[in-house]
């Protein structure tokens, strides 16, 4: 069975961001929030290197890393730890690793190099509300509460558009 099943993919198609979180080789962290990427197969996660000179100069000298996500409304996500390199645009493979990241972003981003991940950890991350007040927190309460922090409200469906 797969660490990236169905849940772990939905969370994934739900978020908009995911953190990047690399060491480098003086074992100084850096976490570095990444709007292009995906789950590309079972076992990987691609980002695109669009500005992310320090992710890749970090991959290159530590390659272990963790990804993270989170639906910010639900308040639930995953970790996903494993081992990156850097996939570089003159590469027979960068149109593999590249493909579901040009997909997303079409011309409107150059992406210099793919950063890909081989996972070998998963993770749920969860709102403490959901372990200390099981009986109450739902996703329901959990979304109608951030909704209020951020001061936003549920789409309307306005049907087509025209």
């Amino acid at each position: 069975m797969s660490m990236m099943n169905e849940s772990v993919r939905e969370a994934a198609r739900r978020s908009v961001l995911c953190w990047l979180a690399t060491v480098d080789a003086d074992g100084q962290p850096n976490v570095s929030p990444k709007e292009v990427w995906a789950i590309a197969d079972d076992a990987h996660v691609v980002v695109a290197h669009i500005a992310s000179p320090v992710s890749a100069r970090n991959i290159a000298q530590q390659p272990q890393v963790c990804v993270s996500f989170v639906d910010v409304f639900v308040q639930k996500g995953f970790k996903l730890k494993g081992a990156a390199h850097e996939v570089l645009a003159d590469d027979p493979a960068f149109t593999r690793w590249a493909a579901p990241l040009l997909a997303m972003v079409g011309q409107r981003f150059a992406i210099q190099s793919v950063l890909v991940i081989r996972v070998t950890s998963v993770a749920t991350i969860v709102a403490p509300s959901y372990r200390f007040y099981p009986d109450e927190t739902t996703h329901a309460s959990q979304t109608a509460s951030a909704m209020r922090m951020y001061g936003v409200q549920p789409a309307k469906n306005l049907g087509p558009e025209k």
